[in-house]
């Protein structure tokens, strides 16, 4: 019995003990080579458009915002007129820094930093900013300096996107404030009908207005949280010093991935060697003399 028993611990040392195939293998064939897929080749030289409305499709909320600029509607002589001196590096055009703001708040983005952070990653906001990069700080006092401009211009904004029926920038309006159109469906109207419809009118445009004043006081406390979670002078997501170079980033990348095999070896190493300490407990128990029961 203890022949056998030896024998079948030899078995299992032998069972256990077979290397396991090497994490990451040098030569292993890449995932899914066998496979076939689209063309992907991220080294890929691309001839964009030169035209820059070209990079964002007909139809999206981004051209109706530049359109809304560039066509005047909003007024901006209350902006333009806070610029006097001619001295210092020249501000960003105002035009651009209401198109990013109202698209901006459009889609819920009311932090400087994640604004500044879309410029460079999202392709409309890059066609509105006409491929310029204002930064977070630069944004913040924009909004602080027209503050009471830029909530006037919000709230033409809604009545204009009200108007042409369009709602999404119906986030601007912070508890979802409706503002009916300024014109009834029908051409007559009596006058009493028309003094209460313009008491509603004003009613709604002042409920909007207060909504915009809260927008801009948010955009203010994030920003504020913002600089002192991260400091006035960081952004936030910046990478570390010494991986903003894709050298050193590689790098980085093969010492973790090192690593991460050097641990999943020490793990199977150890499951090996309890295994094999369990297998010969299990032998040692098998072998020794059972105690005689007495009737």
């Amino acid at each position: 019995m203890a022949a056998a028993a030896a024998g079948a611990v030899e078995g299992q040392e032998r069972l256990v003990e077979v290397e396991p195939a090497a994490v990451g293998a040098v030569g292993r064939p890449p995932v899914g080579e066998e496979k076939t897929f689209r063309p992907y080749d991220p080294e890929q030289v691309l001839l964009l458009a030169p035209v820059l409305s070209e990079w964002v499709p007909e139809g999206d909320l981004a051209h109706f915002v530049s359109d809304l600029v560039e066509s005047g509607a909003l007024d901006l002589s209350a902006i333009y007129a806070d610029y006097e001196e001619e001295r210092g590096y020249p501000p960003y055009d105002p035009r651009l820094m209401v198109k990013l703001l109202v698209y901006g708040y459009a889609n819920g983005v009311v932090s400087s930093r994640k604004l500044e952070r879309a410029s460079y990653r999202d392709v409309a906001v890059r066609m509105l900013c006409a491929d310029q990069h204002p930064d977070y700080r630069s944004i913040a006092r924009f909004r602080a300096r027209h503050l009471e401009a830029l909530g006037e211009l919000f709230v033409q904004a809604l009545r204009l996107c009200k108007q042409a029926n369009l709602v999404g920038l119906a986030t601007l309006a912070l508890d979802g404030t409706k503002l009916r159109a300024n014109a009834s469906r029908r051409k007559a109207m009596s006058y009493g009908r028309m003094v209460k419809a313009g008491a509603q009118l004003e009613a709604e445009i002042a409920a909007i207005r207060a909504n915009v004043r809260a927008l801009l006081v948010e955009a203010e406390a994030v920003d504020a949280e913002e600089d002192e979670r991260y400091g006035p002078d960081r952004r936030g997501d910046e990478l570390p010093d010494e991986l903003k170079r894709r050298e050193q980033r590689l790098a980085r990348i093969r010492e973790a991935k090192q690593a991460l095999e050097t641990e999943a070896a020490e793990r199977e190493a150890a499951r090996r060697a309890g295994a094999i300490r369990s297998s010969r407990s299990r032998a040692r128990s098998a072998t020794s003399p059972i105690p005689s029961r007495r009737s």
